[in-house]
């Protein structure tokens, strides 16, 4: 099967004004994603799990990634995770915001749930953000869950906190009252994010990884969330950190934005099946305009 994505029976989106259209619709999952039909295959024995940022929901995240993945033969699923208590039984667009610990608990579920349903006992995870950064690592490392887990592969992730180009930090110390209001009451996860918070010694005090997983960390040096960009590189010998500008440097995407960049996803194939990697083309990216390449 052809690596270059576009070639299977779903189109492929690079273009995350698919996923601004798609983010009001968050229950319903991307194309190729939760099909009933589809299992894993020998070549692909293991499913997929993409996990959504902070903020967002399966559907905005993964119009690209899903079926991109699907049509490289894939069985692949999507969750939202996070749904903030105030919103009740309502859906919002709004997820990955509550308690990490809830998420992580949510996680844990979907995992053992895809696990009797495929009848496999490992699973390969994807995430973007806080998917691929906090939640991932709090699964794996604090309800350790790594033996569940053959491929842990992140993009922009959210590793050792977000400081939100010292935003974070600004508004901790400047004004704690109405950022603890925000953070503590509506967005949780805002306040267990940050560099200095006791759930980022809780998750990565011990370790960045653990025994078992093959991890992948995938970053853009014009991240803006995560800053300093390098805080997202996981250390530990089962690790391949990857930035997207070191074998091209007009690859433009920030942190929105390279979940609908065919260079990322093209190191996350690579990354689930090391065994058949191929060299990444390298040609401008820019997620915004996807017609300039």
């Amino acid at each position: 099967m052809s690596r270059r994505p576009g070639t299977g029976l779903l189109p492929v989106p690079w273009d995350m004004r698919a996923g601004v259209k798609a983010y009001w619709t968050p229950g319903k999952p991307p194309p190729g994603a939760n099909d009933p039909a589809v299992r894993p295959t020998e070549e692909h024995p293991r499913p997929v799990l993409l996990l959504h940022a902070f903020m967002s929901n399966q559907s905005f995240n993964f119009q690209a990634g899903a079926p991109f993945l699907r049509n490289h033969g894939y069985c692949v699923f999507t969750m939202n995770w996070g749904r903030p208590s105030w919103a009740g039984r309502f859906e919002v667009p709004v997820n990955g915001c509550a308690d990490l610990r809830e998420g992580g608990e949510q996680l844990a579920e979907e995992v053992e749930r895809i696990k009797r349903l495929t009848g496999v006992p490992k699973v390969d995870l994807v995430g973007h953000s806080g998917g691929g950064g906090l939640l991932m690592q709090y699964y794996l490392n604090v309800l350790e869950g790594y033996p569940n887990v053959e491929k842990a592969v992140s993009i922009a992730p959210s590793n050792h906190g977000v400081s939100f180009s010292t935003l974070t930090y600004v508004f901790r110390n400047a004004s704690p009252r109405s950022y603890h209001l925000m953070a503590r009451r509506i967005f949780p996860l805002c306040d267990q994010g940050a560099p200095d918070s006791e759930m980022i010694e809780l998750i990565y005090g011990k370790g960045d990884t653990r025994p078992g997983p093959r991890y992948t960390v995938i970053m853009t040096e014009h991240d803006q969330i995560v800053t300093p960009y390098k805080k997202a590189f996981l250390d530990g010998d089962n690790v391949t950190n990857i930035l997207l500008q070191d074998d091209c440097p007009e690859d433009l995407s920030e942190h929105a934005g390279i979940i609908y960049n065919e260079r990322a996803w093209l190191h996350v194939l690579n990354a689930l099946d090391p065994d058949h990697a191929e060299p990444v083309p390298s040609f401008p990216v820019d997620p915004y305009f996807p017609g300039w390449k």
